[in-house]
């Protein structure tokens, strides 16, 4: 179970869970008409190995993501990559020259989205996941389409200073996200988060976020009970903390924000994809995910 000085690489931890997105957007990008197109994604999965290349190969069946939770999972992926792209999209529009990206993971916006000149993000995540993603992309050749700035910084330390350190200018205007991010860190360290956020985001910010409601408390007890017994320390009920400083919108609405809700459900229809059965094991998740992004005015 996680602890409060706990690390990891892109192999253990909460680390693999961003293999485990790359691996659904390696299988989104095949589709026909895919949401979004994420070129890099494969080639972390290559890199990583084991599962990962077997995921991404289709030559394990058994494997999470050829199931039909798996099915619903890439098709979550798909939508919630769409919708963040076209936030910045939107973003680099509004002359944002300052992008931050929170918990970066395999995140590879800085190396295949359009960005304006000028345009500096910053990823900022743990240096052994920052260290994977650099080494694979140098070794494939890719260059990024804007200037990249690692911060290498866990989000439960003082990364606001460390952000500031590397460059960052609180009085200019910038775009924020906090992708897959939220579920890993307990209620009062996305209230440091969000405040962390609010503080340096001057006039004129955008700010995008998932989130998810908390699920029962009883049943999230079961699901951790069964975590435990399965003895696998990777298992997702054992790396995620099932609480909620706020919803976003309400946070940063409070706060001078104008903020908008998208239900993950609501926007998986508008993209044409299916939403999963009531009663099947992906609606526990997508039902309770929202889609958040908000404007510092």
């Amino acid at each position: 179970m996680r602890t409060d000085n706990d690390h990891w690489d892109i192999t253990t931890s909460v680390g693999q869970t961003a293999l485990f997105v790359a691996a659904s957007r390696a299988l989104e990008a095949r589709k026909p008409h895919p949401l979004a197109v994420d070129p890099y994604a494969e080639v972390f999965c290559r890199a990583a190995g084991g599962d990962w290349l077997d995921a991404v190969e289709g030559t394990d069946p058994d494997h999470p993501l050829q199931t039909e939770f798996g099915a619903d999972f890439v098709n979550f992926q798909g939508a919630r990559t769409r919708f963040f792209d076209e936030y910045f999209r939107r973003v680099a529009d509004a002359g944002v020259r300052q992008v931050v990206v929170l918990a970066a993971g395999l995140d590879s916006r800085a190396y295949r989205l359009s960005w304006a000149d000028g345009t500096v993000v910053y990823e900022l995540d743990l240096p052994k996941v920052l260290e994977f993603k650099r080494d694979t992309l140098q070794r494939h050749g890719a260059v990024p389409t804007a200037q990249r700035r690692e911060v290498a910084i866990d989000l439960r330390d003082d990364w606001p200073a460390a952000l500031r350190a590397n460059g960052f200018d609180p009085s200019q205007s910038s775009a924020w996200i906090a992708e897959g991010l939220l579920i890993y860190l307990p209620g009062a360290a996305q209230e440091q988060l969000f405040a962390g956020i609010d503080r340096l985001a001057a006039p004129g910010s955008f700010v995008a976020i998932e989130e998810s409601a908390p699920m029962p408390a009883g049943a999230f007890e079961v699901k951790r009970a069964e975590a435990r017994a399965s003895g696998d320390p990777n298992s997702f009920f054992s790396l995620v903390f099932n609480e909620q400083c706020a919803p976003g919108e309400q946070w940063f609405s409070a706060r001078g924000w104008t903020a908008s809700t998208t239900p993950l459900n609501e926007y998986l229809r508008e993209v044409g994809r299916p939403v999963p059965p009531p009663d099947s094991e992906a609606a526990q998740m997508t039902g309770t995910i929202s889609l958040v992004w908000a404007y510092k005015g």
